[in-house]
């Protein structure tokens, strides 16, 4: 594996929309929770990435990471910037995904490290993410430091589409 993390400014992120949509497409359909429920068509995952991430790309609020194995896209990650006056010490992690074929090879690792260097550079001493509870992913988050604040029961509907609601970790690391 030859292993690429880099910031995608607003133009970047958009030449690789369908890559992204891709990516995040099959996450959904590999179980992770998200926000997306199955169905979930290339095009709904494509519209995501035009629509939400992009514009806050465009303004500033949010930065986004990939992660490439050569040319592939096999990961990202996005920081939301609080831009409220009384809130530009913290910003939120957002939108964890790997590959399902390239997990546990330190991707999602790679990718919080940037994260949390730039998060650094820009002054956010505090950083919050949530997790669906019990998920994969928990350990790694108190690896990089975050610490639980609380879970939050049913506060998502499972990644299948069905009725039943997980819970929310929510974690926090402060510098």
């Amino acid at each position: 594996m030859s292993l690429t993390i880099r910031e995608l400014s607003a133009t970047e992120a958009e030449a690789q929309i369908p890559a992204l949509g891709t990516l995040l497409r099959h996450c959904v359909e590999d179980g992770a929770s998200v926000g997306f429920v199955m169905p979930f068509p290339q095009q709904e995952a494509e519209a995501f990435w035009m629509t939400s991430v992009l514009p806050a790309l465009r303004g500033g609020h949010r930065i986004l990471w990939a992660a490439f194995d050569g040319a592939a896209l096999v990961g990202t990650v996005q920081l939301d910037l609080a831009a409220m006056p009384n809130q530009r010490h913290r910003a939120e992690v957002s939108k964890m995904l790997v590959a399902p074929s390239h997990r546990r090879r330190g991707i999602a690792r790679a990718l919080m490290q940037a994260l949390l260097a730039r998060a650094a550079e820009e002054g956010r001493s505090l950083i919050t993410l949530d997790t669906r509870s019990g998920d994969a992913a928990q350990p790694l988050y108190a690896a990089c430091g975050f610490a639980v604040a609380g879970e939050i029961p049913g506060y998502a509907l499972a990644p299948d589409g069905s009725p039943h609601s997980d819970p929310t970790t929510i974690m926090y690391r402060a510098s």
